[in-house]
């Protein structure tokens, strides 16, 4: 049947024509509160109560549902005589849609043969008088009556409310589509916002439709006054509280902030909706546009003349006054904001088809030796070597020259550490008889640079990803990497980089921002750039201060063969800028976690050891402690090296002091490891570190196999005595005070291991883990510790000749 026909002749026709005059000269819900019409900047409409729903009743928006349908066709003067009638028309089931403009039928014959438009429908009620039908929606068109019967009332009051949304937004859709007078546009606005706050229906699109709406009116109309735009801005402004801007509407607020970011419509409207995207945003990747607004709304309050102070107390305000964020969401969206705000200050040098030769090689990686014209002289060597000083440094690698004469030895002749025949080594490139500091430094970066290559069996420069520290280090005699940021860049730059500096001030967020910057997330570009790199250098520093491993571990790589932050601000690296004070901080910090100590110190000995050798000849007693336990570990098998080593001691102080006390221990050493002395040894209960450092140092210990520390006082210090023991095969710490720092030191030293018991000691995974580079270990108690699962499994993997477990009382068992 055709709903549009007219059925009450002439009569009807001019009712009707009154009736839609009426309703495009009012706001769609009726006329506005005096209090909206006066709105202040910054305030939103007033909510009003909720209309057919005095009792707070809730619903969910309907889009589709099964109903009875009558349609009662008849002049508009026999309606109530007609309704108030007890023979009705037959009732029709039907699967009803309601789409954007109508509401259609899935199977459409009998009354719903056609659909129902909701322009078509001039009233809509519920029927509620004697003698009506229960539980009924009328709905008026011209010439008749749609009747929708529900099953309950509570179903009907959901179909009227759902009518009644689809009807009110369908008709703002048309009028916001062709406006004609933006003071009747901005009226209309205000009553669409009401209208959502106000109604009965619960749905994400009850606020997101209109502010579709709003943002399709802006986008058609870009060229509205500023005036206008606020005033539009203010009148969405309550709808924008709980829900996220869709897109279009995000490019509007963007460019508002850029071009009024003094307006108080950005502090006062912007702030909450930032604050909403910042808390609950789940993936940026997905809405792009939300975190492009979120950096224009940050650098609009970095243009505010207390700029700066601003920002720092917005971000606070995001982290809030207690010592733990509430908000786990903040971080990861403010560091995303950040680091694509900074990409954008170097977008137009990676773009950029004429850069400089430095910044293209940058740009495409390292390239192969045979490929550079002219070949990269890393060496920063001057032609005439100035008189050398009276203390002459010596060489850092072998040099093939005639043999140098031994360095002299001390008033006080000090026992050299024994030292193993050296291995045959790679030949290093020849140094000159006097470098400086800078040259050691460099020169030996490179030598050890091309044993590595050469000891991998690669070619330098071949197909592998090249790492940061060999794309980015160019000498200054050749090409100075310079590179000038535009004055607006520059200000997003220092913006971004100061929010960067404010999230490693907080203690909680912290470990989660060094996790996130491990990978160094950000271009090439701007880790050639001085500046941006002395701004981030407030962010390692902390990294570097905190005490806690899961922060400062992250300064190394995420896996061998990338560059670390460890990398990049040490001497030799394309951020040290400080002669390494930043660098001895984070070889201090990282050796007193004891974290991965003699894998740490293998690599400190192939890639740094000329910048911990000129360290420590500036007095760096860090650095003299490093040298040391090379010594002591015997990393390096290199008798050359070893000697350079000692010399570098001998040149101070505060080394060659140490180098004495390492001379006393080796010799204790080599005394405990005389074969000799008992095979088994069991501590008394109660006894301490002292006491077994006291028992080791009173004999030869070269025999003993089995050790027992069971229900004794020690503790992870007493590991230093234990790496001690050569023939160590079985070690008993039931009920001890052992824990996760001195099991990494065994997995370390006591290769050898067999027999290892840990029942009731306060070891967690993160020790645990480390045992599995203890090949030779076959039985392993970890009763009644805090072993999971997932460590169990990946031991059980790792630890092929593992046998015996004893896993009782744990997450494991």
């Amino acid at each position: 049947m055709d709903f549009n026909s007219g059925g009450g002749g002439g009569g009807n026709e001019l009712h009707n024509n009154q009736f839609y005059q009426c309703e495009e000269n009012k706001p769609l819900l009726g006329e506005m509160s005096e209090g909206n019409n006066n709105t202040k900047l910054g305030a939103g409409p007033c909510k009003r109560s909720l209309h057919h729903s005095s009792s707070g009743m809730r619903y969910k928006l309907l889009h589709e549902g099964d109903i009875q349908v009558c349609v009662v066709k008849h002049p508009r003067t026999f309606l109530s005589k007609i309704l108030t009638s007890k023979f009705l028309r037959r009732w029709e089931p039907h699967h009803l849609t309601l789409t954007d403009s109508s509401l259609t039928s899935a199977t459409p014959t009998g009354y719903m043969e056609t659909s129902l438009s909701y322009s078509s429908i001039e009233d809509l009620q519920l029927l509620s008088w004697d003698n009506a039908p229960k539980y009924c929606v009328q709905l008026s068109f011209p010439g008749g009556t749609v009747l929708l019967q529900a099953a309950n009332s509570y179903l009907r009051d959901q179909w009227f409310h759902s009518l009644q949304w689809k009807k009110k937004i369908y008709k703002y859709r048309k009028v916001l589509n062709n406006p004609s007078r933006w003071d009747v546009v901005l009226k209309e606005i205000r009553a669409l916002v009401d209208m959502a706050l106000t109604s009965p229906l619960q749905d994400e699109s009850i606020h997101q439709a209109p502010l579709h709406i709003i943002s399709t009116l802006l986008a058609e109309n870009s060229n509205l006054s500023t005036q206008d735009h606020e005033n539009i801005i203010v009148a969405i402004a309550p709808l924008l509280e709980n829900n996220h801007p869709p897109p279009d509407l995000c490019e509007f607020f963007c460019k508002h902030c850029r071009e009024r970011p003094r307006s108080m419509v950005v502090i006062e409207v912007f702030t909450p909706v930032v604050q909403r995207i910042l808390k609950h945003n789940m993936d940026f990747g997905k809405c792009p546009r939300l975190r492009l607004f979120t950096q224009e709304y940050i650098l609009a309050l970095n243009e505010l003349n207390a700029g700066m102070e601003v920002v720092k107390k917005f971000v606070h305000s995001m982290h809030g006054p207690t010592g733990q964020c509430p908000h786990p969401r903040v971080l990861p969206n403010l560091v995303a904001v950040c680091l694509a705000a900074i990409y954008s200050c170097y977008e137009e040098f990676i773009n950029s088809r004429d850069n400089s030769p430095s910044l293209k090689e940058i740009r495409n990686g390292c390239q192969q030796q045979n490929d550079r014209k002219p070949p990269m002289p890393l060496r920063l060597l001057r032609p005439e070597p100035p008189t050398p000083p009276p203390t002459t440094l010596l060489p850092l690698s072998a040099n093939p020259s005639p043999p140098q004469p031994p360095p002299p030895a001390p008033s006080n002749p000090t026992p050299s550490i024994p030292i193993s025949s050296p291995t045959p080594s790679l030949p290093l490139s020849p140094p000159p008889s006097v470098v400086n500091s800078s040259e050691i430094l460099v020169e030996l970066e490179r030598n050890n640079n091309s044993a590595n290559a050469k000891r991998k069996g690669g070619p330098s420069g071949g197909d592998s990803e090249p790492n940061l520290i060999d794309c980015l280090l160019v000498s200054p005699a050749v090409n100075t990497l310079s590179i000038q940021l535009p004055a607006q860049a520059d200000r997003v730059l220092g913006c971004f980089a100061l929010i960067l500096k404010m999230l490693s001030d907080y203690d909680d967020w912290r470990p989660a921002l060094a996790s996130l910057l491990q990978p160094i997330p950000f271009p090439k570009e701007a880790l050639a750039h001085a500046k941006f790199t002395k701004e981030l250098k407030y962010v390692i520093q902390r990294f570097a201060e905190d005490p806690r491993q899961e922060v400062h571990s992250c300064l190394l790589s995420v896996r061998s063969g990338k560059d670390g932050w460890f990398q990049l601000y040490s001497p030799g690296g394309v951020a040290c800028d400080d002669d390494g004070e930043l660098f001895a901080s984070m070889v201090h910090i990282l050796m007193g976690s004891c974290y991965k100590t003699k894998k740490f110190l293998l690599s400190l000995a192939e890639n740094k050891l000329g910048p911990c050798m000129l360290l420590a000849l500036r007095g760096n007693q860090t650095m003299v402690e490093i040298l040391c336990l090379m010594l002591e570990y015997n990393i390096s098998e290199n008798k050359d090296t070893q000697l350079q080593i000692i010399s570098t001691l001998e040149s101070t102080q505060v080394g060659l002091r140490m180098y004495e006390q390492l001379c006393d221990r080796q010799r204790e050493l080599k005394e405990l490891q005389r074969k000799g002395g008992p095979t088994r040894l069991t501590l008394p209960s109660k006894s301490t570190d002292a006491d077994l450092a006291r028992l080791l140092s009173s004999g030869s210990f070269g025999n003993l196999e089995n050790l027992s520390l069971a229900f004794t006082n020690v503790t992870s210090a007493c590991a230093e005595q234990l790496i001690k023991l050569p023939s160590l095969k079985q070690l008993n710490l039931w009920s001890t005070q052992f824990g996760d720092a001195g099991l990494r030191l065994l997995s370390e030293h006591l290769a050898c291991l067999q027999v290892l018991n840990l029942c009731e000691t306060p070891v967690t995974d993160a020790g645990l883990l480390a045992l599995s580079s203890m090949k030779s270990l076959c039985s392993l108690n970890m009763n009644s510790t805090k072993l999971t699962a997932d460590t169990y499994q990946d031991l059980k993997a790792k630890l092929p000749n593992l046998k015996d477990v004893d896993v009782r009382y744990t997450e494991a068992w």
